[in-house]
């Protein structure tokens, strides 16, 4: 699997979000080296059958890896989102 080369607008976003994909893999029950959080994608494929393993990955189909991607991503939008409500719900009304 080909890694995506992303680019951030804000500078040091970066680190910013890849801590927070430690913080929310972990309170979701994966242990997370903090180092690399990018590696929870192995415990997440093993906990869904999916074969993913470090290096080429060509022969798993967009949709089994989609599936590891979704999972990762949609826990950390729901947090997002969490997180904003949250916010707005401490704001004080004018």
């Amino acid at each position: 699997m080909a890694r995506r080369n992303r680019r951030y607008v804000v500078p040091g976003a970066e680190q910013g979000m890849r801590n927070f994909k430690a913080e929310v893999m972990r309170r979701e029950g994966y242990e997370v080296n903090p180092n690399r959080p990018d590696d929870v994608k192995f415990e997440v494929a093993k906990e869904l059958g999916v074969p993913l393993q470090p290096g080429d990955n060509g022969e798993l189909s967009t949709e089994s890896v989609g599936h590891v991607g979704g999972k990762i991503g949609g826990t950390m939008v729901r947090e997002m989102i969490r997180l904003a409500q949250k916010k707005l719900a401490n704001r004080e009304e004018p």
